[in-house]
């Protein structure tokens, strides 16, 4: 919420340039939240005291009541979170860690463009946090919100500021380790069906792969964008099968997309795990319900959900909390590679 200082008096932004903070940071000082560093607090403290800045008292009686209410903020289209896995195991785990707490979860899924009312919402004082579990590099309203409530993302943010907290998995070395156990089992002409473009963890599991090729001596056969849905998977696929590039293994950036992109090699007669080795992501449900089982990077969605639950649990209650925290991943090998 917007502090208004006195007539005359400096401003907001002001201060928060002679401290060398956001203006949230300002804000939160001033409205007496527990969510900033020690170091932090000290140098907005001393530019308030240089500046003479000072606050409205309506506005900062209003802004330091609690709510006791966290929102987690989902920017996707509906029937991609209800259809992929990984939101389902992302929420249990958020969700076993709020319901022990004293607060309350609001879900918002705010698909292409979040509506004013649901960002009045979330700046308007319902909440005192939020939790971001996906997110691309349009969506820029989200830091509209990090403006005036502590917010932790999931996955790292596409541009990451300094008062910024995020719990995500090493997408880059999943991506490594994909390519590596494709070639470590002979394969040479390797393609990728990748995440999207717009999505850090899509940009990282595609470096990841690109960097483990070049380590090989390789190079990728075709890269072709599935925007981790499955028929994007289908799609991408067939584009790649199309080219006649002939590959003998494919790292597909996530399960979902696997599953796609089984079908689409299948309409070629061409059958997964004995024609060509496929390798995905995720270690959802999906790796075994397909058949063959599929051989993909496991990373611990359950664990990152409780974890980004528990960072913000920290900050809302003055505690230290790291601003990043990278989670492991691991091969798990079955059938198809």
């Amino acid at each position: 919420m917007e502090l208004a200082p006195v007539r005359g008096a400096a401003t907001i932004e002001e201060v928060a340039a002679r401290a060398g903070v956001s203006r949230s940071t300002v804000s939160r000082v001033v409205n007496g939240s527990t969510a900033v560093s020690p170091a932090a607090l000290e140098a907005v403290r001393q530019a308030i005291d240089d500046l003479q800045y000072v606050p409205n008292r309506a506005a900062r009686s209003l802004a330091s009541r609690q709510t006791r209410a966290i929102a987690l903020v989902i920017p996707e289209q509906t029937d991609r979170f209800f259809g992929d896995p990984f939101f389902a195991s992302i929420v249990a785990g958020i969700g076993e860690v709020i319901g022990e707490s004293d607060y309350i979860m609001n879900m918002l899924i705010a698909s292409d463009d979040v509506s004013a009312k649901a960002l009045g919402y979330l700046r308007g004082g319902s909440v005192d946090g939020a939790i971001v579990a996906s997110h691309h590099t349009s969506d820029t309203f989200l830091e509209r919100i990090a403006d005036v409530v502590p917010v932790v993302y999931g996955g790292r943010p596409a541009r990451v500021r300094e008062e910024d907290y995020f719990v995500d998995v090493d997408n880059v070395q999943g991506g490594r380790s994909a390519t590596a156990h494709l070639i470590a089992r002979g394969h040479r002409r390797i393609a990728t069906v990748s995440g999207p473009p717009d999505m850090p963890a899509g940009i990282d599991r595609l470096q990841g792969f690109r960097d483990e090729m070049a380590a090989a001596g390789l190079t990728p056969v075709a890269v072709e964008d599935g925007d981790f849905t499955e028929r994007g998977g289908a799609l991408a696929m067939s584009r790649i099968l199309d080219a006649d590039v002939r590959p003998d293994a494919f790292f597909v950036a996530s399960d979902l997309m696997a599953r796609g992109a089984y079908a689409a090699l299948r309409e070629r007669g061409i059958e997964p795990g004995r024609d060509v080795a496929v390798m995905g992501f995720d270690d959802s449900a999906v790796a075994t319900a397909l058949t063959p089982a599929l051989t993909t990077v496991r990373q611990p969605s359950l664990a990152q959900g409780r974890q980004m639950a528990s960072v913000l649990l920290d900050v809302l209650a003055g505690r230290p909390a790291a601003h990043a925290t990278i989670l492991p991943t691991e091969v798990v090998e079955r059938a198809s590679a």
